[in-house]
């Protein structure tokens, strides 16, 4: 899944190490746009989007951000035209197949998050499989949120809460933010210090709704194909240069 760029391989000069985040978030958004302007089918637009988010990981990875969040494919994605959503499936299932090995070699742990039995069987072959054969690897966390929404997670966590609270397993006194937090698909990784949204949409789409919550957001109106270092280092140095006070002066 990561593909090599011969451009700003080091981390560039005017940021600070520091200062990363050390968890990104993206909201992929522009692909179809991206395509009709080139006079090409949607379709060209994903497969390019594939290439962006190949080097935005290799990007992370180069210059030691810890953890990448995508957003792929969104709960209400399923209302999009039939041919477009079979098409994304498809190539989601060819990707993971494709890159599994290097992704092993670049110890690229990934991850997937949402509600993942409503894909296609073939799919979620593969998504365990590459879950189970990364989940040791330490350099970079890479989680792909698929069929995701932000409310639906919250609803399955006060599910599963109020299942235990009936079962006398916990008491309500006990649900506090920690608590709920580990019912979240997104347990593992923590929140995202910044979310980086392309197309110029200004709204986060059902997107990690919990986890947001004191998130910075760049919002940029380059399409996602054409996201790529140059912009992934705008975007890093917007954030350095803001002062997150967590609602403290």
């Amino acid at each position: 899944m990561i593909t090599k760029s011969s451009t700003l391989q080091q981390l560039p000069a005017d940021l600070d190490r520091e200062r990363l985040p050390r968890h990104v978030a993206v909201i992929m958004d522009g692909n179809g746009r991206w395509a009709k302007r080139q006079g090409m089918p949607r379709i060209m637009g994903h497969r390019r989007g594939v290439d962006a988010l190949k080097d935005l990981l290799r990007c992370c990875k180069d210059w030691g951000i810890k953890a990448l969040t995508a957003y792929a494919f969104s709960s209400e994605n399923w209302g999009r035209p039939l041919e477009e959503v079979n098409f994304l499936m498809t190539l989601f299932e060819r990707v993971l197949r494709q890159e599994l090995q290097e992704m092993m070699e670049e110890n690229v742990q990934i991850n997937f998050v949402g509600n993942l039995q409503a894909l296609p069987p073939s799919l979620q072959a593969e998504i365990a499989r590459s879950m189970e054969q990364t989940r040791q690897n330490e350099d970079i966390a890479f989680t792909v949120a698929t069929n995701y929404g932000g409310r639906q997670e919250i609803l399955q966590a006060c599910r599963a809460i109020a299942t235990q609270v009936q079962q006398g397993l916990i008491h309500p006194d006990d649900i506090d933010e920690v608590l709920f937090e580990r019912h979240l698909y997104t347990t593992n990784v923590g929140d995202p210090d910044l979310l980086i949204r392309t197309s110029g949409e200004m709204r986060i789409s059902n997107f990690l709704l919990w986890q947001l919550a004191y998130s910075e957001l760049y919002v940029t109106d380059t399409l996602w194909p054409d996201f790529d270092r140059q912009e992934f280092h705008l975007a890093l140095r917007s954030y350095q240069q803001r002062h997150r006070r967590f609602g403290k002066v």
